[in-house]
């Protein structure tokens, strides 16, 4: 479905993989997290998750292997929007419930904002609940938020783009 454009991976000793291969990433997998359990995106329409993954520059999926090195399952998952020069969007960052508390939240950070080309660009989250693993690797509250302005999301109108119906 994906093509594997120069992927990059890294292992840990305790049998995780973390790997930019959008090809390894499990898209059912991602789908059920995010519109099941996650707060930002409850609901999404599976079509809309693949969307974001295939539009997406860079995307990182936390694996399970086994002694083998072959994938057993996937335990996490986060996602960049970039031009790689001046602004980056971090989105979608997860692992799964019984896979946290072995630092992979982390490791999978801190191996996202050391990639060479994501170092230098304005970098931007959001997040409810996790500004302290955030604030570790260098993010901090908008510095001026009255010169920041947004559009609103609108699910009706992105549901209608790929011609979905929207949930009512």
């Amino acid at each position: 479905m994906y093509k594997n454009k120069a992927a990059l991976s890294w292992e840990r000793e305790d049998g995780f993989l973390l790997s930019t291969d959008k090809s390894l990433l499990n898209l059912n997998l991602i789908h059920s997290f995010l519109s099941e359990d996650s707060y930002w995106a409850k609901g999404i329409a599976k079509e809309l998750v693949h969307a974001s993954v295939e539009n997406a520059q860079l995307c990182w999926g936390v694996h399970k292997i086994n002694s083998r090195r072959e994938i057993i399952s996937q335990v996490g998952f986060a996602r960049v929007v970039t031009d790689f020069v001046r602004f980056s969007y971090l989105s979608d960052v997860f692992i799964l419930p019984e896979y946290r508390g072995k630092e992979l939240g982390k490791w999978l950070v801190s191996v996202i904002v050391s990639h060479p080309k994501l170092k230098g660009p304005s970098f931007q989250l959001t997040t409810n609940d996790a500004q302290g693993l955030y604030s570790q690797f260098g993010f901090q509250p908008l510095k001026e938020p009255a010169r920041k302005m947004e559009r609103p999301k609108n699910m009706k109108d992105i549901y209608n783009a790929y011609q979905l119906v929207y949930p009512e």
